[in-house]
């Protein structure tokens, strides 16, 4: 990644069953329908942080499982990489005012990353102990995340949206890292355009912003140049972001995919290669 310009079958944490010596904690009441109802400030920012604080992750990726999967960690040997996606998250507070935002990651053309990218732009939210981060994987076509991650999920985002009555609970997945939950693509991908246009949707996503202030919500998705989901996701999201593979696209295709993404919602493209 260059510079910023501008498998195990992992359970989710059901919400009805605490983890074991977790007190009266679940974290997956982090994401629950009930904080649909609610806006802004209705969570002390203590309470958020002994949450946090007491995050289970009934299984932790080591660092050669990371080196092997190419996320970061603060302890990585490649400096130079965890450093670029450290800048990455500094230039994005500094766009957002250090408050918590969304941000749809897209690639300018098939194969250009964004997976490789927004995996570790929100490991690199996850470094700091006193924030959380979600990443979702809304590339229903190829969706990559679980894999990344080796994990087999069950369900997902579109078992979610497709059913009024389906516990989120049941799709926050732990990552095997300190403070990143998953929420994977699900098994149904068809249309995807039409779950991304639903009100459920754009309820889920203020939701998860609003109610937790402390937490960064990175989606990524399938090629901005191949489909409307990412342009649709942008709309309802506070950010778009570009993956451009390095050597691999005409200065003219970066352009057009960058003009795909509204002006007010642009913030930059990462060169990966």
């Amino acid at each position: 990644m260059r510079d910023f310009d501008a498998g195990k079958n992992v359970e989710p944490i059901p919400e009805d069953q605490p983890p074991e010596n977790a007190g009266d904690w679940n974290d997956s009441r982090l994401l629950v329908p009930s904080s649909l109802e609610l806006g802004s400030g209705a969570v002390d920012k203590y309470v958020i942080s002994k949450q946090i604080s007491r995050m289970q992750e009934p299984r932790r990726l080591t660092n050669d499982d990371l080196d092997e999967r190419r996320i970061i960690y603060p302890e990585s040997p490649n400096r130079d990489l965890v450093n670029r996606f450290r800048n990455l998250r500094t230039k994005l507070l500094e766009r957002s005012g250090g408050n918590n935002f969304t941000i749809v990651v897209s690639g300018a053309s098939e194969g250009a990353g964004s997976s490789f990218v927004a995996l570790n732009l929100a490991a690199a939210f996850a470094f700091d102990h006193a924030k959380t981060a979600l990443v979702i994987d809304c590339n229903l076509r190829e969706p990559a995340l679980h894999s990344s991650l080796d994990i087999i999920p069950e369900n997902g985002l579109t078992d979610f949206l497709d059913d009024p009555d389906f516990d989120i609970g049941r799709i926050l997945y732990p990552t095997g890292i300190p403070r990143l939950r998953l929420i994977p693509a699900g098994s149904r991908r068809e249309t995807p355009a039409e779950f991304f246009t639903s009100f459920r949707m754009k309820q889920f996503l203020q939701a998860v912003r609003r109610r937790y202030p402390d937490r960064f919500i990175v989606l990524d998705t399938a090629p901005i140049s191949d489909s409307p989901d990412a342009r649709i996701l942008t709309e309802l999201c506070d950010y778009g972001l570009l993956v451009v593979p390095h050597g691999k696209i005409t200065t003219a295709g970066v352009e057009q995919a960058a003009g795909a993404f509204s002006r007010e919602k642009f913030v930059g493209a990462v060169i990966n290669g």
